[in-house]
């Protein structure tokens, strides 16, 4: 009787142990990035962090995914993305916020895209820009001009593709964003609800993407 009161009344113990030594991690990793702004995965192994802290951590908002092993503090990122749009509405007149800038925006990636990207008209002279990093992709047609929604950035009007035609950008471009980004985003867009199936498989339509996205949101309904 004495051993399993004694064992009953350790394994608590043991369980705030893990609670703590999570806590630790967290607050070790949250004090790490904010000292120094953005952050290398090697720098949190260096300070004992364990690397699966960063998913967690990047999965809460606490922190940013600037790239691979590369991260940056949240509370620095917001202000500087929107400008950053900004910006890019008022030098690339005909240009429309496309792909990871509008996933960022939606709030369907962790990601902060290193630039922003723009798709711009297929003849469009590339933008000759200074101060700004743009990534640009050209398409025409309808691949162009549907899904094209409008929001204020500092008094700026800002062409940017809706959730489904971002999507369906970001499946027709995988070789560029990234296949996981996109399959990703789909998934994030369905559950959160801020598109539907048909939505997305009416710009898969336009983009050409269908034979691609289709068995992922069937899988995913």
């Amino acid at each position: 009787m004495f051993f399993y009161v004694d064992k009953f009344v350790f394994l608590p113990t043991i369980d705030n142990n893990m609670v703590e030594r999570h806590t630790n991690y967290r607050e070790s990793a949250l004090r790490l990035i904010r000292d120094r702004g953005i952050a290398r995965a090697r720098d949190f192994k260096a300070a004992g962090i364990p690397l699966v802290y960063l998913k967690r951590l990047a999965d809460a908002g606490d922190i940013v995914r600037l790239g691979r092993g590369l991260y940056q503090d949240a509370e620095r990122v917001g202000e500087d993305a929107a400008h950053n749009l900004a910006e890019a509405a008022r030098l690339v007149p005909n240009g429309v916020v496309s792909l990871v800038s509008a996933l960022r925006h939606h709030e369907l990636t962790t990601q902060l895209p290193h630039a922003v990207w723009m798709t711009i008209p297929h003849k469009a002279r590339t933008p000759n820009v200074q101060g700004l990093r743009l990534e640009i992709v050209r398409a025409t047609g309808e691949v162009l001009t549907s899904g094209v929604e409008h929001v204020r950035v500092e008094g700026v009007d800002v062409p940017i593709y809706g959730v489904a035609k971002t999507i369906a950008d970001c499946f027709k471009h995988r070789r560029h964003v990234g296949e996981d980004v996109a399959i990703e985003a789909l998934r994030d867009a369905l559950r959160q609800r801020k598109t539907t199936a048909s939505e997305l498989m009416k710009y898969a339509t336009i983009n050409r993407v269908v034979e691609r996205i289709e068995p992922y949101i069937k899988a995913m309904q």
